[in-house]
Formats: structure tokens, sequence, C-alpha cells
């Protein structure tokens, strides 16, 4: 049995990856008896994605994805890097467990080319051996329409319920104009049949979670929360991921005016269906080397049958 990471406290600094040892074990499992890879692909069965590093002693901040309503995760606050490290973190995680086919993942950002982050997030996004489509924004409508298209599927039972989990990534949703919601009432949209990302959008969110269509969104401001969201679609969002903001957004998303006081490194994870509250430190970025190995790693697991 491999040794477990010896817990060290660090209240200010971010946390590290590589302290992680469930995903550790995940890319780097140790040799099995015979059937333990078949349990590590059980269909359908939950998929986790981990955080950061807790303020107790206990494992890695983490969120389970069930096919149930509201099993979506909102992560909030002016920490544009945090938040991309965090999708970009949680695509790994997901790419860990599940085999090929068994999951599909589509990713929109608008991280300008060229710049630190696009170099990371691009990394990435390639070291995933699993089908993952790419977004930008002029390409957001089609998307969307893909994604909307699929769920209506399985929701009218073309498709099995039971199909592969869909995770829609969606890093500074603000940033994408074509998702802003319209209120049901304004009358100023275009009478052409012309999809709507925006309605889209809304209605993946409302409806997905249920089907196995899951969205981890980072979103700015609790204002662009309500520019782009209605209130159905946001309490749907019932896992949340909050930055250092205002009391009053605080309350407003978590039921508590802690996240006013977080500091740099530091967030707090909201589950609203369980009730909990948890502090923990976010991870910071890896470095392209770690992205590097952990996709080499994604590749090996791929290639043993499963």
């Amino acid at each position: 049995m491999r040794a477990a990471t010896p817990i060290v406290f660090e209240g200010n600094a971010p946390a590290d990856v590589r302290e992680n040892d469930l995903l550790r074990d995940l890319l780097e499992p140790e040799p099995a008896a015979a059937g333990a890879e078949e349990e590590r692909f059980v269909a359908d069965k939950p998929a986790k994605i981990w955080l950061g590093a807790p303020n107790s002693i206990k494992g890695p901040t983490e969120v389970t994805f069930h096919r149930q309503s509201g099993n979506h995760l909102l992560i909030v606050g002016q920490r544009d890097e945090a938040s991309l490290t965090m999708l970009g973190l949680a695509l790994i995680d997901l790419a860990a467990q599940y085999p090929i086919g068994a999951a599909r993942f589509v990713f929109l950002h608008s991280v300008s080319p060229g710049t630190q982050d696009a170099v990371w997030i691009e990394r990435v996004l390639a070291s995933v051996p699993h089908e993952v489509t790419v977004v930008r924004t002029q390409d957001v409508g089609d998307a969307i329409n893909s994604v909307d298209v699929e769920l209506k599927a399985r929701i009218s039972g073309e498709h099995p319920a039971d199909s592969p989990h869909v995770f829609l990534f969606i890093h500074g949703l603000q940033r994408f104009k074509k998702l802003r919601h319209e209120d049901e009432f304004d009358f100023s949209a275009s009478s052409d049949s012309a999809p709507n990302p925006g309605a889209q959008l809304n209605s993946i969110i409302t409806e997905g979670s249920s089907y196995g269509v899951h969205i981890l969104t980072g979103v700015d401001t609790f204002n662009n929360i309500n520019r782009f969201m209605s209130r159905k679609s946001l309490s749907e969002f019932e896992v949340r991921v909050v930055f250092q903001m205002s009391a009053n957004d605080s309350a407003s998303l978590i039921d508590s005016p802690k996240a006013s006081n977080l500091g740099l490194h530091r967030a707090l994870l909201y589950n609203e269906h369980e009730g909990s509250l948890e502090t923990f430190r976010p991870y910071a970025a890896p470095d392209l080397d770690w992205v590097n190995e952990a996709g080499e790693k994604l590749k090996r697991l791929r290639a043993q049958p499963a």
C-alpha cells in the first residue's frame, strides 16, 4: 500500500495538487488483483472532482456528480486564474475516472491567445485522451445547440437516460453574451426559428443534471449571475464555490456572509443539498511538466482494457 502524503496546514499558500493522494492513485494505480480494473470503471458510478485542501483533517475538498436535479457546480468570484485552474483540474479528475466513450466533455473559454493562462489551459485540454470539444466565443451557439439536442433526445426517450455523462465547462460565463438568459416576456427577440443559445443554456441548467448533463461554470460577480441566469436556473446550482466578496453577495449565494472574510488563498464550498459549508485552499495551477505527466498517465490508463 502506498504511503499517504503527510497533512500540513499552510494558511497563507495555495494548495498543491501533487499532494492529492486520491488523484495520484487514479493516475498511478498500483498493481491490482483481477477485477480491480473493472471496479474502477463501474457503469454510471458517480464521478468526483477535487477542488483543494481542506482546513481540517480529512480528504481533499470534493464535489460528486450524481444524476439528480441541481447537480451543477457554480464558481463565483473575481479570481479568474483560480477559476480556470479549478475547471482545468476538474477536467483531468473526470478524465481519470471514465473510459473512452463513457463521458463527453465540452469546454468553453475565452482566454486571450498567447497568454500564460491560454498556454496552460490548451495544454490541459490536449492532455485529455477523451472526446473534448473546445469552444471559443464565435462557436458558442453551435456547441450549446449540440448539448441541447442531446438533452432533448434523452428527455424524449430517443436516447437512453443512462447515456454517457456530458460535462459542459464554461470559463467566464459573463464573456459569452450569447448565453445571456432573456426574460421570457421579452418580445424584442427576433421571430425567426434560429436556436437561442441563452434559452437553450437555461434549459440545460434546469433539466440537464437529472439526465447526466452537468455544468461547471465560473462567473466573476453576483451581478453578472443575475444578468445571465434566471432565478430558476440559479437554484439548480446546488453546489457553489465562492471566493472573497461582499457580505451581501455572499449571503445571497451561500446563505452566509462568511465569504467577506476570506483571504487570498481561501474559498468556500457550499452544498445546498447536503446543507454543508466548507472552507478550503484551492489548488494552484500546476506547472506544464505536471500537466504533461498527467496526460501521459491518462493515455496509459486508457490503453488498458476497461
